[in-house]
């Protein structure tokens, strides 16, 4: 009898609620959402607007706090930590990849991507950081300040920043929102390779069929709460459950 492989999870939300505003004004914009994210694997979080994708994002990573429930990236219980022990966790085991670029303007394309490693009085692994400038595709832009870069650009410093110091997990909410199809499709492709060869574990909210298709897998959210999941996803069928959660 063989035995079924173990499935490690990067993070995992239990039950998660978050409230905002108190009595009848209350929102609540996580409704007892559970939610798991193996290790190396691509997964994408889809639901009409309002639905709670961004909130999740933000609470598994450690950017927000829940109501109730729990947040867990590895083993670490996010509510049980201290402020100072939860920043240090966001910058030494998780990436972050935004809509807006987040690069400072004064430092060049390197010193952003170096940035947080820096911060932590780091040095880069320097075979793992000639993989990621290498699949990044700007060798020829690291002395330039953003600027001096295409939003493509940026966004590709952006997520080479979020892998430099080799993180658990890289949270990307929208990453391709402010990039035109070419842009976004170059990025999108650095972000599965970095999952397929690197073994990097990304979870991506996104509102984009196409752009969810990278993904191995997607969430699903309606109403605050986690209501369905795919796996190799397509177009065609993501656009297909996206009519259903909004018809």
């Amino acid at each position: 009898m063989t035995t079924a492989p173990t499935i490690t999870y990067a993070a995992r939300l239990v039950d998660g609620v978050k409230t905002y505003g108190d009595g009848d004004a209350a929102v609540h914009a996580l409704n007892g959402a559970t939610a798991e994210f193996e290790k190396g694997k691509f997964t994408a979080i889809m639901g009409p607007s309002g639905s709670g994708k961004s909130t999740l994002l933000h609470c598994i990573a450690g950017l927000d706090s829940l109501t109730s429930g729990r947040a867990y990236i590895g083993d670490a219980d996010l509510s049980s930590l201290k402020d100072k022990d939860l920043t240090l966790l966001r910058r030494d085991r998780v990436g972050f990849v935004f809509q807006s670029f987040n690069l400072v303007p004064s430092l060049t394309a390197e010193e952003n991507i170096l940035l947080p490693l820096s911060i932590g009085g780091n040095d880069p692994d320097a075979d793992w950081y000639r993989q990621v400038l290498d699949t990044v595709g700007l060798d020829d832009r690291l002395d330039h300040l953003p600027s001096e870069l295409s939003g493509g650009q940026q966004q590709r410093v952006a997520a080479a920043r979020a892998l430099a110091s080799q993180p658990e997990i890289i949270f990307a909410d929208e990453p391709s929102g402010n990039l035109d199809s070419k842009s976004g499709g170059e990025l999108m492709g650095f972000m599965r390779k970095a999952v397929t060869e690197f073994g990097q574990t990304i979870v991506m909210v996104t509102h984009d069929p196409a752009t969810a298709a990278y993904a191995d897998r997607i969430i699903f959210l309606a109403d605050g709460t986690t209501v369905d999941e795919m796996l190799d996803p397509t177009v065609e069928s993501v656009l297909d459950r996206l009519k259903e959660l909004e018809g």
